[in-house]
C-alpha cells in the first residue's frame, strides 16, 4: 500500500547574483536590516536598500552568471575560431567579440586595448571554453 503522505517541497536556496545580495544575506543574518526596516518603518524614510543591492548586483555580479549564446554569437565565435591562430585578433572580431563576453558573462562592455594582450587571451579562453560547450568538445 504507497503512503499518501505528502512531503513540503524542498526550498530553493536563493543565489546570489551579486555583491548587493551577499550584502543583504549579511545584514539579515547580523539583524541589521531587521533594524533598518524597523527604523525606516518608524520614521517613513525609505532606506535605499532596494536600489542600493540592484546598483551593486549590476556593478559586481557573480561570474557563474552566465547567459546562453544566441545564434549570431554563436556563428561570429564559429568564423573566429576556425581562423584565429592563437596570437593577434584581427580588428573586425575585437567589437564583436567585446561584446559577446560583455553580454554572455554580464559584465559592462568594454573592447579590451590591443597592448593588453593578458586581457583579451582572458576574453578568448572564456569564449573558447563556451564556445567548446556548444560544439560538445568536438575536435575541429
Amino acid at each position: 500500500m504507497k503512503s499518501t503522505k505528502r512531503t513540503a517541497p524542498a526550498k530553493k536556496k536563493n543565489k546570489s547574483k551579486g555583491l548587493g545580495d551577499d550584502v543583504e544575506k549579511l545584514t539579515k543574518a547580523t539583524g541589521i536590516k531587521a533594524a533598518v526596516e524597523w527604523f525606516s518603518e518608524a520614521t517613513g524614510v525609505d532606506c535605499g536598500c532596494s536600489a542600493r543591492k540592484e546598483k551593486l548586483n549590476k556593478l559586481f555580479p557573480r561570474k557563474s552568471q552566465i547567459s546562453c549564446l544566441e545564434a549570431g554569437e554563436y556563428e561570429t565565435l564559429k568564423q573566429f575560431f576556425s581562423n584565429f591562430d592563437g596570437r593577434a585578433i584581427k580588428e573586425q572580431y575585437q567589437e564583436p567579440l567585446a561584446r559577446i563576453h560583455a553580454r554572455v558573462f554580464s559584465h559592462k562592455f568594454a573592447i579590451p586595448c590591443p597592448c593588453a594582450p593578458k586581457e583579451w587571451k582572458a576574453f578568448i579562453n572564456d569564449l573558447k571554453g563556451l564556445y567548446d560547450s556548444y560544439e560538445g568538445d568536438r575536435p575541429v
